[in-house]
């Protein structure tokens, strides 16, 4: 049975566009893995912290060093740590804000990138690299925006996609694709939605 991890980082609901498309790729997950089990983090509403000092501090502390109040800082991220690891497919929903990502999903990130954990330090040749450790995992980007980022002028600009793939590429999952629901100041909200939908496709 498949484990699917969905995350959702726009502050909106019904509005916003990003989960929409999202639940559209949910149903075709769902429809070409009946009975795959769904896990959904709603960043808008599961709160995960930004990085303080005592969080770094935990981290890097051997698990039988730890204090209470230690175990305690880091339990978000080992609880999603834990999700994580038990994945095969991720859907992560990401919508353009000021041509990054929301900062919900930065958080989420900076808790899941663990060194020992989902990724490692290898010396490569004089350099010392990062190597992702979670494999046979793949991922599903969703996002949307009010320009056109994935051609054109403006594809320079797209700093959204570029680096939430660049990130679980490093983690080590494969990234299969990107559906979006851009071009909504140019098309409208409709027909750029129908554009993303047309082009789901689950591999």
């Amino acid at each position: 049975m498949k484990q699917v991890l969905h995350i959702i980082s726009s502050p909106k609901n019904e509005a916003s566009m990003s989960r929409v498309l999202g639940k559209k790729v949910i149903q075709s997950l769902k429809e070409k893995h009946p009975q795959a089990n769904i896990t959904e983090y709603d960043l808008s509403k599961i709160h995960m912290p930004h990085l303080t000092e005592s969080h770094i501090n935990a981290f890097f502390t051997p698990a039988e060093d730890r204090t209470q109040a230690e175990n305690a800082e880091i339990s978000t991220s080992d609880k999603a740590l834990s999700d994580l690891m038990i994945a095969d497919i991720l859907v992560v929903e990401v919508p353009m804000y000021n041509w990054n990502i929301p900062s919900t999903l930065k958080a989420y990130f900076d808790q899941i990138a663990r060194a020992g954990f989902t990724f490692k330090y290898e010396y490569k040749g004089d350099s010392l690299l990062p190597t992702g450790l979670l494999k046979n995992k793949k991922a599903y980007i969703v996002t949307s925006s009010g320009g056109i980022y994935s051609e054109g002028k403006l594809k320079k600009y797209d700093f959204t996609t570029s680096y939430v793939k660049f990130f679980l590429e490093l983690i080590g999952i494969e990234v299969i694709n990107i559906f979006r629901a851009e071009g909504q100041a140019i098309y409208g909200r409709d027909e750029s939605l129908r554009k993303g939908i047309e082009s789901i496709v689950i591999e």
